[in-house]
């Protein structure tokens, strides 16, 4: 048996969702049990006001300390102390399944701006967030991880492999379900389902539900236990990848050669050879080097010559494939341009840099998500700095500066190094 302790201003709003469905049957088969504590009624205003403006100014009010710390005190057997607040922890599906095995919960119901902060330094609250959107308070939340946390309670399915066949419990979305008439509105039901062979079944229902959370969650297969068969299944499912919009554009001039001076530096062999795989790792459109010498330009150009063509091309494939996509550019300009002709629309700029802009009132760096967002619409030219990084005209033209990958610490990346990660971050492997 679970019991839930819930602190609110509105115990009312429980009265309906606690007694319907398969909620209200194990409240009555005593399953689970709830108790209800209002802030109110600790309340030392005559109005019974549980609420105040906050301190330092701003919209809004806050929820004051001493009410909620009364309603607290006011349950005997708190256990887990769960605050719902958009701050919080996610609820996850493990999150859940670890609260069912707790005999006790409390759950607080935050309102208005949130709580008095130093509630939190007296008593052992667990922030936890249900989603990103904004709700008017704790209340819906709070039933969200009553129905997550009950259902995983023995006894409350009606099977037991239920709620272990549901979305995230194994990492995945759902499976999409069937049910008679057999054709309905002229569409069938897949054949597979029909026939009774239950290893089949399993596996159109797991190729399925890789199908979905692809489509609709794909960071969550970052983290879901994937099989060989899993992986050649995803790699079937034809998609649009924006990676073929991004853009490599390897700048050696003009880059910073000193704190003060900019100018041009020489090509590196490696950074050729590596920034190159990593395009074509990940499906990224023409990688551009970017000199303005002609020495530089015909050394890019033999070794481009040797790796694509002859007998290195023949015994090094793959290295020529991945060569094949190097173009060489005397100018930034030049690599934009030749980028819009081959996508057919002017691409968007965006600078790199290994710290955080030196101008107090600078734009905030883009996250990596951004960047994938506006690969999704269209070309993106990442221009990348060798030497000590970009000249300060660079940063002039571009829409935007991508975030530094070590702005918390040291960085110490090799601009190769710094590529791999960078594509890795926007681009992913589900991407």
């Amino acid at each position: 048996m679970a019991r839930f302790h819930i602190i609110t201003l509105f115990p009312e709003f429980f009265d309906s969702p606690l007694r319907s469905g398969l909620l209200g049957q194990a409240v009555e088969r005593g399953l689970i049990q709830f108790s209800f504590h209002n802030p109110r009624d600790h309340s030392a205003n005559k109005f019974r006001h549980t609420d105040d403006r906050p301190y330092g100014g701003g919209p809004g009010m806050v929820m004051q300390a001493a009410p909620v710390a009364g309603a607290l005190r006011d349950v005997a057997t708190p256990g887990r102390m769960l605050l719902l607040s958009p701050a919080g922890i996610p609820l996850t599906q493990t999150l859940a399944a670890g609260l069912a095995t707790e005999q006790d919960i409390t759950l607080i119901c935050g309102r208005y701006e949130g709580l008095d902060a130093r509630l939190a330094d007296v008593f052992p609250l667990t922030p936890v967030c249900v989603g990103e959107a904004v709700l008017n308070g704790g209340e819906t939340a709070a039933l969200t991880v009553i129905e997550a946390t009950s259902r995983l309670l023995p006894g409350f399915m009606g099977k037991a492999e239920s709620a272990g066949e549901e979305s995230f419990s194994d990492g995945l979305l759902e499976y999409p379900h069937y049910t008679r008439p057999e054709i309905w509105e002229g569409r069938r039901v897949p054949e597979t389902l029909l026939g009774g062979h239950h290893a089949r079944i399993i596996r159109w229902r797991r190729d399925k539900g890789l199908a979905t959370t692809l489509r609709n969650r794909p960071t969550m297969l970052d983290d879901s236990p994937l099989t060989r068969q899993d992986a050649l299944a995803l790699a079937e499912i034809p998609r649009e990848r924006p990676g073929r919009n991004l853009s490599f554009c390897l700048m050696h001039s003009p880059v910073m050669l000193d704190k003060k001076n900019s100018g041009a530096s020489s090509l590196t062999n490696l950074d050729i050879h590596d920034i190159a795989r990593i395009s074509r790792s990940y499906g990224m459109g023409p990688f551009f080097v970017v000199t303005p010498l002609a020495d530089q330009i015909r050394l890019l150009e033999d070794i481009l010559r040797h790796w694509t063509r002859g007998a290195a091309a023949i015994a090094h494939p793959d290295r020529a494939k991945a060569l094949s996509g190097v173009r060489p550019a005397v100018s930034l300009e030049e690599a934009r341009t030749r980028l819009e002709e081959h996508a057919g629309i002017s691409p968007r700029l965006v600078a790199s840099s290994a710290s955080w802009p030196a101008e107090k009132n600078a734009p905030a760096p883009l996250a990596p998500c951004v960047v994938r967002e506006w690969c999704r619409d269209g070309p993106v030219l990442l221009c990348l700095g060798t030497a000590r990084g970009l000249a300060r005209e660079v940063f002039s033209r571009c829409e935007g500066t991508l975030r530094p990958l070590r702005f918390l610490g040291d960085n110490h990346l090799s601009v190769r190094s710094a590529a791999a990660i960078f594509a890795d971050r926007i681009l992913g492997d589900f991407l």
